[in-house]
């Protein structure tokens, strides 16, 4: 009797034990780097570049880098397997199409493409990027990336983001889900980065353990929708602070402007025509 009492007592205690680390949790994480997708190999780094020239208005691509490692997932007693799950297609082209418009909102800017990830390679690199130059004739691309942890237990864990310039660290609480996106505008041609632009955010849970697999999912759509209005924003500020920069140093971005476009070259068809009925009606009147 006393044997089969403790094989009951240690039965519970091993399923105790088994429901308190369920509910513990783990950090699920899905991310891709500009960095890996650019530089694979630490001697790719030293990359031999030369002046930007931008020729207004420009042809822009812009695409998300592929995810570089399998996505880490996090386990819950009541909910199983959760979060980790590399973002969606239909995700990535909505994210894509919102930066995008904002893209076509500027004068300067002639056409914006959104390049389908399965054109970019892993750790393709400035060759990849010159065969999407040449398959849709863009001068300049704009590639996005993220960074997005999920926590599932208490103030245990944090995360870095790691970026071109360097990196973020956050900690992380019950049902946390941190977000970056950021995105990094290249001159193709001269392998020279422009500007870039992050967005963060951090959601804040409240679920149960047995609906907390929909609610991830819900904070991680949420997550995403939130950095990237961030970064669309630091986009326009960073895209302020470049012109400025242009105009104070001009020997480092050189600017050429299209035919009819600007003040560069010569004079337009539309100037040209205008010229030619202003002209034609002093004769007319002269007559």
């Amino acid at each position: 009797m006393k044997k089969n009492i403790h094989l009951a007592s240690v039965g519970l205690f091993i399923f105790l034990l088994v429901v308190l680390a369920g509910c513990a949790g783990n950090q699920s994480r899905m991310k891709s780097s500009v960095v890996d997708y650019l530089y694979p190999k630490e001697s790719d780094r030293v990359v031999e570049t030369s002046v930007p020239v931008l020729k207004l208005p420009v042809k822009v691509g812009i695409a998300f880098v592929p995810e570089q490692s399998p996505a880490r997932r996090g386990y819950n007693f009541w909910a199983g397997v959760v979060g980790g799950g590399a973002l969606a297609e239909s995700q990535k082209s909505n994210l894509l199409e919102t930066v995008a418009e904002n893209f076509r909102s500027y004068e300067f800017v002639r056409e914006i493409e959104v390049i389908p990830s399965a054109y970019l390679v892993s750790g393709g690199g400035f060759s990849n990027l010159d065969q999407i130059r040449t398959m849709y004739d863009i001068d300049v691309v704009a590639l996005v990336s993220y960074d997005q942890a999920q926590f599932t237990d208490e103030g245990l864990l944090s995360l870095t983001y790691w970026t071109l310039v360097g990196a973020y660290v956050v900690s992380g609480e019950r049902n946390d889900t941190h977000t970056m996106v950021d995105t990094a505008v290249y001159d193709i041609e001269s392998r020279k980065m422009l500007f870039r632009a992050p967005g963060t955010s951090n959601v804040k849970g409240r679920s149960t353990p047995v609906n907390l697999s929909e609610e991830l999912r819900h904070d991680s759509r949420q997550g995403f929708e939130l950095a990237t209005t961030q970064m669309i924003s630091n986009l326009d500020q960073q895209l302020q602070s470049f012109r400025e920069k242009i105009k104070r140093n001009p020997e480092q971005v050189k600017i050429k402007h299209r035919a009819g476009y600007g003040g560069g070259g010569s004079f337009s068809l539309l100037s040209f025509v205008l010229l030619f009925v202003v002209g034609f009606g002093l004769r007319y009147r002269r007559k």
